[in-house]
């Protein structure tokens, strides 16, 4: 009977993200009429802004050719990176009392936001195969580590917001902080440029990014002469590094995070 609960419980976890993301997709698209269209105008009007002002305003020096191909691959990540990240900030006090009053696992309100998130990144992945197939990018076999890097973006999502999540709970500063730090890592992160664009020392610096080899990953399909293993390296190893110092984290804030909610 004890091994029979024991093997339901993932089931009951898994049961619970899926209906708490459903939930969450829901409610975002409930009162919208553009519905999924609201998935891929951020990252699609944000890649024909740096498409126009680096081809038609300004000669491009930056980038692989067909550019706009070359902005979707990292925009498209992007928006679910920060859109995750904005939703840690308030993970736990948007939802407060059913933190306080359900018995399951607190990690599944971080959880459910990398899941919900993702499914609406998937779900935009259709504008990058037409705009792949509109300026005729090459499709190499690296087109096979795009899981891969979905897969990492993912754990890094999953271990940030295990973080950012219960701190932003004990100290309400830092919601404010994280969108200050997301403006600057859009950045020092490679999307209107690649890793080989930056000089020298900058280049090293550049590839201690984790989101920098899991760029690198999406655009190895279409940019196969991007492809920088010691990034990727690196980056994976940042990831799982990420997700076991905020599973340590949580489980020490824990206990703090309900006292104060």
């Amino acid at each position: 009977m004890t091994a029979y609960a024991a093997a339901g419980k993932p089931r009951r976890y898994l049961h619970s993200l899926w209906l708490l993301s459903a939930r969450d997709l829901r409610v975002r698209y409930a009162t919208s009429w553009l519905g999924y269209l609201w998935s891929v105008l951020d990252p699609l009007v944000m890649s024909l802004i740096y498409w126009f002002v680096f081809t038609q305003v300004f000669e491009r020096t930056v980038g692989a050719q067909p550019y706009i191909v070359f902005l979707i691959t990292a925009l498209l990540p992007w928006v679910w990176f920060n859109a995750a990240v904005t939703d840690f900030t308030r993970a736990f006090n948007k939802d407060a009392k059913l933190v306080r009053s359900t018995a399951i696992p607190r990690s599944i309100w971080v959880s459910r936001v990398v899941m919900s998130k993702g499914i609406e990144f998937l779900c935009s992945l259709p504008v990058l195969v037409v705009f792949a197939l509109v300026a005729g990018a090459a499709v190499g076999w690296q087109l096979v580590l795009f899981p891969v890097a979905v897969f990492l973006q993912a754990v890094l999502l999953l271990g940030l917001g295990l973080l950012v999540s219960p701190l932003c709970v004990l100290f309400a500063d830092l919601e404010r902080t994280t969108r200050l730090i997301l403006r600057a890592l859009f950045y020092v992160t490679p999307i209107i440029y690649s890793l080989d664009d930056l000089p020298g020392a900058f280049r090293d610096l550049g590839a201690l990014n984790p989101l920098a080899g899991i760029v690198t990953l999406y655009r190895a399909g279409f940019f196969p002469e991007l492809w920088d293993p010691y990034a990727v390296g690196v980056s994976a190893l940042m990831c799982f590094g990420i997700l076991a110092l905020g599973i340590l984290v949580f489980k020490r804030l824990e206990r703090p995070l309900l006292k104060e909610l």
